[in-house]
């Protein structure tokens, strides 16, 4: 294995824009949730006459779906996810809109379909708004606690944090603003890390998890990791996922 610089001068100059993890492998393994999010997006894609995909990424997952509705438009809130969108998905129609606040630019009705694969915070009063009467919201969210275990090895305990994204908490929040979940499916899905460089990209790439991290503050945390994982035992968290299934309520909206 190569040294602890070469690794970690090797992760912070790799590009983390976008939403894909190809760096990783060979690095780093996470499990899947069981019901294969970006096939059944594909197949509602493939079915709709309009649809809003939140929190796009750079696009990568409505651009695994070989057809996309007459109308497809999709946002994102991060500049540089925004630009690799227009290039991966401006070419097939797709309208890329830059939002900064959760609130979505588009008029009331617009939408049969809305989709997201883990929202930042999903507004669940703007996605009733934009959805046509009848119209599906159907999106693969983050659920609790997912990754702490790295997490809190950088941070320490957060109890209260753990707390958050509840999948039960989101269902009502949703169903108070007019939707009707018809399906919730949840997994935990094992994680492993092989080397540091690995950690400091998932930290660069996913930047909430660690707000203050830098190679330099947590330095001495990152190679205590490095002599474990050069010992050949890899770090282990769990990513949590939640799949809503929902339908705007007839006469709401």
């Amino acid at each position: 294995m190569r040294s602890f610089e070469e690794l970690v001068a090797e992760a912070e100059s790799a590009d983390v824009t976008g939403w894909g993890f190809q760096w990783l492998e060979g690095r780093a393994t996470e499990e899947r949730p069981p019901w294969g999010f970006a096939r059944l997006l594909a197949d509602r894609l493939a079915n709709a006459q309009s649809a809003l995909d939140i929190d796009t990424g750079g696009g990568e997952v409505v651009a695994e779906a070989s057809t996309l509705p007459p109308t497809m438009v999709v946002t994102e809130g991060w500049p540089p996810n925004a630009a690799r969108a227009r290039g991966l998905l401006g070419p097939r129609g797709v309208q890329v809109v830059e939002t900064a606040d959760g609130s979505l630019p588009f008029p009331d009705h617009s939408f049969e379909l809305v989709t997201a694969r883990h929202p930042v915070r999903p507004n669940w009063a703007e996605i009733c708004r934009v959805l046509q009467p009848g119209g599906r919201y159907f999106a693969q969210h983050v659920g609790p606690a997912s990754a702490f275990e790295l997490i809190e090895y950088f941070l320490g305990p957060l109890p209260v944090e753990r707390q958050g994204r509840d999948p039960a908490r989101e269902v009502a929040e949703a169903q108070h603003h007019g939707l009707e979940v018809e399906s919730l499916q949840r997994a935990r899905c094992r994680m492993e890390f092989h080397d540091i460089g690995a950690v400091v990209w998932i930290l660069r790439k996913c930047v909430w998890w660690v707000p203050d991290f830098s190679v330099s503050r947590y330095e001495k945390q990152l190679r205590e990791l490095d002599a474990q994982l050069r010992g050949g035992e890899p770090f282990v968290a769990h990513s949590s996922r939640h799949l809503i299934d929902a339908r705007l309520r007839t006469g709401l909206g």
